[in-house]
C-alpha cells in the first residue's frame, strides 16, 4: 500500500486500540492490542504520518529512534534494593525506569492528555544485546520491570534488508505478535502531501515530468546511489530560504540531498530553466490580468514541459494566496467565538451587581485568554498534536489578543459600549482586508483560466489545470467555499468527455 493508506490503516488501528467501554475498560484489552510495524523503504514519510495521525486524534505522540539504544538505555539501569519476604531479609535486582517509558509520563505530565502513541523507528535495528528483550517488549509493553502506560499504542517502523545493512529479521514469533503494514513509495499520494506542505513547485513540476526520478535506490560501481521523498523535501526547504537570501542552488548544494549524480544534474539544470521561465513570462503580471500577446503567443508555441512549468508556477503562486486567506479566515472565526466568550463573561458580571470598569475587566480577560491560548501550545507542543497551521493561527489569535488588551490600556475607554467598539473596529478591519483579498483571488482565478484557455486552448494543460485545483487541499476547498464559474465550467465538460470515453470503451467491448 502506498503511505496514504497506510496512514489511514493505522489511524483506525489506534482508534479502535483506544476504544472503550460503558465502564471505561478498553475494548481491546491492552494484552491483545498488538504493536503495529510499518515496514517500507527509507524516506517514504513514515515518520511525518505518525506526527500526523497524533494530531488529528487529539492523542500525544513520543518518538524514538532505537539505533543508538542499548540495553541499559532502553531497558533501565540495574540496582539492588532490600527485601524482607515471611520475616527473611534479601538483596534483589531492581532496574530504575526506561527512559523511554520516562518519556512517556514525562509528556502526560507536561500536557494533560493520558492517552497517545509510542512510535520506535528502526525497530529492526536494535543492539545485539537489546533484541532478545523486544520480544517481551511487543507482546506485552514492558520495558524492564516498567510497563508502557495503558492508552499508548506501540507503532513501530523499520526498513527491509535491502536498505539497511544493520537489519536484523524478525523471527515468527516476534512477527506473530505485529500488525504488519508493508508500504512503498508513490508520487502521486505523495505530491498531495508536497501540496499542502509548500514543497518548492520547482520540485514538483520537475516530478510531475519525471515520475521516476521521485524515488530511486541503485547500486553501481560507486556504491548506492538514492534519491527519497525525505531528499525531495529537505532540498526544498533549502531552496526556498536560498531564495529568500539570493543564494544560489547549484549541483553542489543540490547533490547534498539527492545521491544520484544523474537526477543531480538534470534537477539542477531545469531549476535554471525554471528561473528563466518565471522572469520571462511575469507570473504575476498573467494572474493580474495584464499580459501581453507576446506572452500569450509564446506559451503557446512553447514545448509541454515548458507549459507544464509555467502552469505550475501560475498554480503556485495563486494556490500559495488561497492558503493564506483560508488561515486568515479560520482565525477570524476562531477569534470571534473567543471574543464573544469574553462579552458574555461581562455580561455575567453585570447581572450580578458589582460595580466593575468594563475597560478594566476585559483587558484583563484578553491577557489571561492570551494566557491560555500559550498553555495550550506548549501542551500540544510538548505532546507532538501541534500541526504547523494550528500554530499560526493559536499565535495570530494570541498577537491580536495582546495588541487589543494594550490599546485598552492606553486609550482606557470610559464605557462599556466604548470599550468593546475599540475592539471591534480592529476586528472588522481584519475582516474587511480578508474579504477584499478573497475577491482579488478569485479575480486572479478568473485570470489565470483566461489565460490558459487563449494560451493552451484545447491542449491538455487546461486538464491539469483543473486537476490541479481538485486535487489541493486549499484550492479545492477555497472554491468549495466561494465557486468559481470557471472552474465548474470547465470541470462539467471534463466530465461529460469522460463520460463520453467511457461509453466509447463500453460499446468497442460489445463489438
Amino acid at each position: 500500500m502506498n503511505i496514504k493508506q497506510a496512514k489511514e490503516h493505522i489511524k483506525n488501528s489506534v482508534r479502535l486500540y483506544l476504544k472503550k467501554d460503558e465502564y471505561g475498560e478498553y475494548r481491546i484489552p491492552v494484552v491483545r492490542q498488538r504493536p503495529i510495524f510499518l515496514l517500507g523503504s527509507p524516506g517514504i514519510g513514515k515518520t511525518a504520518i505518525m506526527e500526523q495521525i497524533a494530531q488529528e486524534l487529539g492523542i500525544a505522540l513520543v518518538s524514538y529512534s532505537m539505533t543508538h539504544h542499548t540495553r541499559q538505555s532502553a531497558l533501565g539501569l540495574p540496582f539492588i534494593t532490600h527485601k524482607n519476604y515471611k520475616g527473611l531479609e534479601f538483596d534483589i535486582s531492581e532496574y530504575t525506569m526506561s527512559e523511554i517509558i520516562a518519556s512517556i509520563y514525562e509528556v502526560m505530565e507536561q500536557s494533560g492528555i493520558e492517552e497517545g502513541i509510542l512510535f520506535l523507528d528502526e525497530i529492526n535495528c536494535v543492539s545485539e544485546t537489546l533484541a532478545p528483550s523486544m520480544l517481551q517488549f511487543l507482546q506485552y509493553k514492558v520495558f524492564g520491570r516498567h510497563r508502557v502506560p495503558d492508552g499508548w499504542v506501540i507503532v513501530t517502523a523499520g526498513n527491509p534488508p535491502e536498505y539497511n545493512k544493520s537489519v536484523r529479521e524478525f523471527d515468527v514469533v516476534t512477527m506473530d505478535r505485529m500488525k504488519l503494514v508493508e508500504v512503498e513509495a508513490d508520487y502521486a499520494t505523495w505530491k498531495e502531501y508536497a501540496l499542502k506542505q509548500g514543497i518548492h513547485n520547482a520540485v514538483t513540476t520537475y516530478l510531475d515530468m519525471k515520475k521516476n526520478d521521485f524515488y530511486r535506490v541503485e547500486t553501481n560501481v560507486g556504491g548506492k546511489s538514492y534519491v527519497t521523498a525525505r531528499g525531495w523535501e529537505d532540498l526544498s526547504a533549502t531552496m526556498l530560504l536560498c531564495e529568500e537570501e539570493g543564494l544560489a542552488v547549484d549541483e553542489t548544494l543540490v547533490a547534498q540531498y539527492l545521491h544520484n549524480e544523474k537526477i543531480v544534474k538534470e534537477f539542477t539544470a531545469y531549476y535554471e530553466l525554471y528561473n528563466k521561465y518565471k522572469k520571462d513570462y511575469k507570473v504575476e503580471e498573467i494572474l493580474a490580468g495584464t499580459n501581453s500577446a507576446q506572452v500569450v503567443e509564446r506559451a503557446r508555441i512553447a514545448k509541454f514541459d515548458e507549459r507544464l512549468s509555467l502552469l505550475g508556477m501560475l498554480l503556485d503562486k495563486l494556490e500559495s494566496e488561497m492558503r493564506e486567506n483560508l488561515e486568515k479566515s479560520d482565525y477570524l472565526t476562531d477569534l470571534m467565538k473567543l471574543l464573544k466568550a469574553v462579552r458574555a463573561l461581562w455580561e455575567q458580571e453585570v447581572q450580578k451587581g458589582g460595580e466593575c470598569d468594563a475597560a478594566a475587566f476585559v483587558q484583563e480577560q484578553l491577557e489571561k485568554q492570551a494566557k491560555n491560548r500559550e498553555n495550550r501550545i506548549a501542551s500540544m507542543t510538548t505532546a507532538g498534536t501541534l500541526s504547523g497551521e494550528d500554530k499560526r493561527r493559536h499565535r495570530a489569535v494570541i498577537r491580536f489578543l495582546d495588541q487589543a488588551a494594550r490599546t485598552l490600556r492606553l486609550e482606557k475607554p470610559e464605557s462599556e459600549e466604548q470599550t468593546f467598539k475599540t475592539i471591534k473596529i480592529v476586528f472588522d478591519a481584519q475582516v474587511s482586508e480578508m474579504k477584499d483579498e478573497n475577491s482579488r483571488i478569485q479575480a486572479r482565478l478568473h485570470n489565470l483560466f483566461a489565460f490558459s484557455e487563449v494560451a493552451f486552448m484545447d491542449g491538455n494543460e487546461v486538464l491539469v489545470l483543473v486537476t490541479e485545483l481538485t486535487v489541493n487541499a486549499y484550492s479545492a476547498r477555497f472554491i468549495g467555499l466561494y465557486g468559481s464559474a470557471d472552474y465548474q465550467r470547465h470541470n462539467e465538460e471534463l466530465m461529460l468527455h469522460e463520460r463520453q470515453d467511457d461509453i466509447m470503451k463500453e460499446i468497442e467491448a460489445l463489438m
